[in-house]
């Protein structure tokens, strides 16, 4: 049996524990000189003595649109797509400023261009394309819309508990927490709360259905 212990960074060393006991033996493996680098989405789950080690750390934004519209021209000449810059704009908005997002949107819409239109993504063939997907015009989906009309329609705008949310759209909570939340709470559609979670005003508005704010007051 091997245990492999991770010493400070700075050692350039790696110490490998073969066997247990009295009988256990440490075999030093000394490394070249290198640079470690790391990416998570998940910074917190990382032990601090870790984290401390690193000399940098830098946060990743999401893309604006003009970036995204850089890297679907570049994807549409690998796949060999003929597209405008109209019809990658309008992917570029609703691929919620993620490129892996964008590239997978640009896929679906060639696949409609190539059965209902000559092959060529316009304006018009991205916006029929994504309304089949159920894409809105800001990248929400149906989940998202799924999520935010049950809060709206089903518990007055809440709060209401994530586990509630989750059986009523028959969707696992983390899921809901780790997928969704993040681009809701970015747009400011939704806030979390002691309570539960609540739509806000631009919620309602987006949905174009009408907010009444005494609603929420009772139940806050």
């Amino acid at each position: 049996m091997e245990e492999i212990l991770y010493p400070a960074l700075e050692d350039f060393a790696l110490d490998i524990i073969i066997g247990k006991g009295p009988g256990a033996k440490n075999l030093r493996l000394n490394l070249p000189d290198f640079t470690l680098i790391g990416a998570t989405t998940r910074y917190a789950l990382l032990s601090a003595p870790l984290r401390d080690r690193f000399g940098a750390v830098y946060r990743l934004d999401f893309y604006d649109h003009a970036s995204l519209e850089i890297i679907l021209g570049r994807s549409a000449r690998i796949l060999q797509v003929a597209a405008d810059d109209e019809g990658l704009r309008e992917i570029a908005r609703r691929a919620r400023g993620t490129p892996r997002v964008a590239n997978r949107l640009l896929k679906r819409v060639r696949d409609y261009a190539q059965v209902v239109a000559d092959g060529t993504i316009t304006k018009e063939v991205a916006v029929s394309a994504l309304s089949q997907l159920e894409v809105d015009p800001i990248g929400l989906d149906e989940i998202d819309h799924k999520v935010l009309h049950t809060i709206i329609e089903k518990f007055n705008g809440g709060p209401v508990g994530l586990d509630t949310i989750a059986a009523s759209i028959s969707e696992e909570s983390d899921t809901i927490t780790d997928v969704y939340e993040p681009y809701l709470m970015q747009l400011g559609f939704l806030e979390r709360t002691p309570r539960g979670r609540v739509a806000t005003p631009h919620a309602y508005k987006h949905l174009g259905l009408p907010y009444d704010k005494s609603n929420q007051q009772k139940l806050l």
